[in-house]
């Protein structure tokens, strides 16, 4: 049974599914900041997806980023796995621009988040659910 990291689960706003991820936002309004969970049991890292599985991590990942670069006007899409503080496996895609807060610098500690709006979340659903039109985003 996959369990979101709780990690995980306090510092992101759940969005929906993809057929292999669970897609979360980042509770950070400095940066579109997305991420994506495979949501099978006790897996760390890419390699211990069945071939299918990471054949279907990467495509949800590139359709995303390629999503948020338009979406966002994206000058630069960050695509990385690190997971040396959370260990369950998951894909940080985040959407950066030239004048955002951190750039060119990494996102990850930079400053204090600040928390989105619920109006806020129902726009980047709404944004994203025009163009994911096969994406299950849930209730």
């Amino acid at each position: 049974m996959f369990i979101l990291d709780s990690r995980l689960e306090r510092d992101t706003v759940s969005l929906g599914d993809f057929p292999l991820c669970r897609l979360l936002l980042m509770n950070d309004a400095h940066y579109p900041w997305f991420i994506l969970v495979p949501r099978r049991e006790e897996v760390s890292e890419v390699f211990q997806l069945d071939v299918a599985d990471q054949r279907l991590l990467w495509q949800e990942a590139g359709r995303l980023a390629e999503t948020l670069k338009d979406t966002f006007a994206a000058d630069k899409m960050n695509v990385a796995t690190l997971g040396n503080v959370v260990s369950q496996l998951h894909v940080h895609v985040i959407a950066r621009r030239r004048d955002d807060a951190a750039w060119p610098a990494p996102v990850w500690g930079r400053q204090t988040p600040i928390a989105y709006t619920d109006e806020q979340i129902r726009g980047i659903r709404d944004k994203l659910r025009l163009v994911l039109t096969d994406f299950d985003f849930g209730a």
